[in-house]
């Protein structure tokens, strides 16, 4: 099971391999099959996506380039080039399309057609109205990056389980100490 605390598919992409600040990141998607279970639960297909070890290497390359452009627009420097070129070959290509059929909407992917919507939501999200929102988790283990819509644009993590509550049991923890 993945988890989805950006805001947005391509920050949710970038963040399959968490703590990336660590000496032990977690990569969590290990295998073609953990890719294509990524794909279904982000909601870009509603099937399985048929996925061999040379689309994990593709897939891998791509949320690299994305988390790169991503981490540059938050941190203010420039993008890079060779990421920049990789996005938008993606971005350029067919995304899934959605079906009617008589039990309701449908929509099934090629791994390409995958990657794309990836890709394709990067640019929007890079190019459109929330790019001011985007900001990387306050955890300093923690590499998710997420769209800060809380009231005020306070948000400090990713998501409260887990880094808001080890960062608040620490501070608590400390707080103890300095007073006991």
């Amino acid at each position: 099971m993945h988890a989805f605390p950006g805001g947005a598919p391509a920050l949710d992409f970038a963040g399959t391999l968490r703590f990336r600040y660590r000496s032990d990141p977690r990569e969590d998607m290990s295998s073609p099959q953990s890719l294509s279970a990524w794909f279904r639960e982000s909601g870009i297909t509603e099937r399985e996506v048929p996925c061999e070890v040379t689309d994990l290497r593709e897939a891998l390359e791509l949320r690299e380039a994305v988390y790169q452009l991503i981490l540059a627009r938050v941190s203010g420097r420039s993008y890079d080039q060779h990421a920049l070129a990789l996005v938008n070959d993606y971005a350029r290509r067919p995304t899934p399309v959605p079906q009617l059929t008589s039990e309701g909407r449908h929509v099934e992917a090629s791994i390409e057609q995958a990657f794309a919507a990836v890709a394709q939501n990067a640019v929007s999200v890079l190019g459109g109205s929330d790019v001011s929102l985007l900001k990387e988790c306050g955890n300093p283990e923690c590499s998710q990056l997420y769209i800060d819509r809380s009231r005020g644009a306070r948000r400090e993590w990713c998501a409260m389980d887990p880094c808001g509550n080890r960062i608040k049991a620490a501070a608590y923890r400390a707080r103890k100490r300095m007073g006991g």
